[in-house]
């Protein structure tokens, strides 16, 4: 029976795909049906999960600026558990220990992304202060409400758009737990890539065999060009990211990479050509060089992605004003029960029953005056004014923007938390000073605000992955909803803990954590509290940006995307996407085109795993000061150009196999 059961785990042929009018998706467990979902085993290991990935994330967060995605590897630890222990029917259950444990990822890239700002500035500004309650709750607050947020639009985004957004992350996180349920021919081809990708990528991150990047540089040509004309082209060479491309596919990809051909390939040559002798100092007074003795990675840093952040914000508020009639209507459903006008939850299907909009309108205004009050007895030194400033400002961007944070998970499987949260950031300190709170007492307020928002947005945009697998999979929304809190709570514990651990071990002022988008915070925040204003010029720029692009009907949000992350970051999701355009379209039968697009999708999401497992055991290494080569030798040859000609070569080859083992059987 057992064995019976496991053959019939799979994916139906529409799952990554629209359906036909009329057409209904039916999940890998069956609605009629009741599963072991939630349960002592699912819980103790989601809070585990929980802990060891947030203090994981946390430090490599903040010595590299890249905060993993904790689902795959949790998912992957989730399926190996419950094999050893024989769990009958543990599909589910694992669910739930990935949704619990996932919090960590979310929780980790709110806090860190802000809060270390603060003890930076302390150098300066010694009387700026931060405790382990500020950083518990503004990132305890702000899970919360990212989860409140976004459940009024989880049937939106997973049901009424199904097909229509390729959800990378999710799609990989659902193939590891089905491959796990089903195991034999369909969990060999994922645990084999897995392997490869894995392997590859912890070559790249540990033992240094060849650089994580190829860049024009490599030849005299390249570099003359980018230092001359600021012309250069980058591509990240890692296994995780070409399956991200993959997954996303070309559309998405050539999207996002337009955005970043723009501001690599013409604003950033334009602005060397235009202002080569300027210095553009007037938001930043740490600026000290002319653009034209500037580099490429220099201009994209100081101007061209203010012109990604505008451009982020402007495609906000357009797909804010898009989804008007969603974010009314989810209101709507939640007043309409409140009035006692909606039906019993026990007549829905059991996977599309969601917590109660009741409970969601209540426990959001409770969660709001928590914060309100955290605001004013703990942030603002008593100052009604401003508190309620703070919390006006917190609730409507982080409640306006919970669908902008969807949109791009859902595309990209990046969310772009820390450009929409500089941008909250920006406005919060010019609406602060203007209602009189300024100097270090403004940096701290807006920080914890920013916190909170950051928080909000990065727990809205990972629960919608977790959703969306719970969907795919056929798990009960409520209950996913309502043990995401608990992984809110222990998130949100261990990182305020780690936080402050690590800022005693190394200090973030030090540079031994580079802390990249703190040190971001930092920089735009000090001046604007002191009278130093922002590059308004650029966001206006990017805002004008994405209103064309909405007018001929291109993705803004994807194109801003690209605009905003690093150019080698971008290029890889485009030969993913070529790939993936490839696999499926090189035979005249489409039937083997789908059979070989499907082959991919398993061997994309084994990358995927592989290297993101690989990332926290290079994260464990790295905390545990384990090196596999000297420093001074790894720091020689990745300077050197032949590491990054490896790197090419590896490439080649690494897409060469994924390409082969698409014609295999699936």
């Amino acid at each position: 029976m057992e064995n019976n059961e496991k053959d019939h785990i799979q994916l139906p042929d529409n799952a990554f795909t629209e359906l036909k009018p009329g057409e209904e998706y039916q999940p890998v467990m069956e609605p009629g049906r009741s599963y072991p979902e939630v349960n002592l085993w699912s819980v103790t290991w989601g809070i585990i999960m929980a802990m060891l990935f947030s203090a994981a994330a946390a430090y490599l967060g903040l010595k590299v600026g890249q905060v993993f995605e904790a689902a795959i590897p949790i998912a992957i630890i989730a399926v190996g558990a419950s094999t050893l222990a024989k769990r009958k029917n543990p599909l589910g259950e694992n669910v739930i220990i990935q949704s619990i444990g996932a919090c960590s990822g979310t929780i980790v890239a709110g806090a860190i992304f802000t809060l270390p700002a603060i003890y930076i500035l302390q150098a300066k500004y010694p009387e700026m202060s931060v405790s382990f309650v500020k950083v518990f709750m503004s990132s305890l607050l702000g899970g919360i409400l990212g989860i409140l947020f976004m459940i009024p639009f989880r049937k939106y985004f997973v049901k009424d758009m199904h097909g229509k957004y390729p959800f990378p992350e999710a799609t990989a996180t659902t193939q590891v737990l089905v491959s796990g349920a089903k195991g034999g021919s369909q969990a060999k081809p994922l645990l084999i890539a897995g392997l490869i990708g894995g392997l590859y990528d912890f070559i790249v991150a540990t033992v240094y065999w060849w650089n994580e990047c190829f860049t024009t540089r490599v030849a005299e040509w390249g570099a003359v060009a980018a230092d001359k004309a600021k012309l250069v082209f980058k591509v990240n060479t890692g296994a995780a990211v070409l399956g991200l491309g993959y997954i996303i596919g070309l559309k998405y990809a050539f999207i996002i990479c337009l955005g970043s051909f723009a501001v690599w390939w013409l604003i950033v040559p334009g602005m060397s050509i235009i202002f080569h002798d300027q210095v553009l100092n007037l938001w930043n007074p740490e600026i000290t060089q002319t653009v034209g003795a500037m580099s490429p990675e220099q201009i994209f840093k100081f101007y061209g992605k203010s012109i990604g952040i505008g451009g982020i914000a402007m495609a906000g508020i357009i797909g804010i004003i898009k989804s008007w009639g969603i974010i009314k209507g989810a209101v709507s459903l939640a007043a309409n029960e409140m009035k006692g006008g909606a039906q019993s939850s026990a007549n829905t299907v059991r996977t599309q029953r969601d917590l109660p909009f009741k409970f969601i309108a209540i426990a959001s205004i409770a969660t709001l005056i928590i914060t309100f009050l955290f605001f004013w007895f703990g942030v603002m030194d008593g100052n009604l004014l401003f508190a309620i400033v703070g919390i006006l400002l917190v609730t409507v961007i982080a409640f306006l923007f919970t669908t902008v944070a969807g949109n791009a998970i859902a595309i990209v499987g990046s969310n772009p938390v820390s450009g929409m949260t500089l941008m909250t950031l920006i406005l919060a300190s010019v609406v602060l000073v203007a209602v009189g709170l300024k100097g270090t007492g403004g940096m701290v307020a807006a920080l914890i605000m920013g916190g909170v928002v950051c928080t909000a947005l990065s727990m809205a945009g990972g629960f919608i992955t977790d959703l969306k697998i719970g969907y795919w999979l056929g798990t009960t929304p409520k209950k996913q909803e309502t043990w995401k809190f608990l992984g809110t709570l222990v998130s949100a514990a261990t990182v305020g803990g780690v936080m402050i651990l690590l800022n005693q071990t190394y200090g973030f002022a030090s540079g031994a954590l580079a802390a990249p988008q703190a040190n971001a915070m930092a920089a735009v925040i000090d001046p604007l509290m002191n009278g130093v204003g922002a590059p308004w010029a650029l966001y206006a720029i990017g805002a004008v940006i994405a209103v064309v692009l909405t007018y001929f009907k291109i993705p803004a949000i994807a194109f801003a995307l690209g605009m905003f992350i690093p150019l080698e970051l971008n290029t890889p999701l485009l030969v993913g996407g070529i790939v993936s355009w490839y696999v499926t379209s090189r035979s005249k039968d489409a039937e083997v085109n789908r059979e070989r697009g499907e082959k991919g999708t398993l061997l994309a999401s084994g990358f995927i795993a592989g290297g993101a497992l690989m990332g926290v055991l290079s994260a464990l290494l790295r905390f545990c000061d384990v090196h596999f080569v000297t420093d001074s030798w790894m720091k020689s040859w990745l300077a050197n150009p032949l590491s990054e000609v490896a790197s090419l070569a590896a490439y080649c080859c690494l897409i060469g196999y994924f390409v082969f083992a698409t014609k295999g059987k699936k």
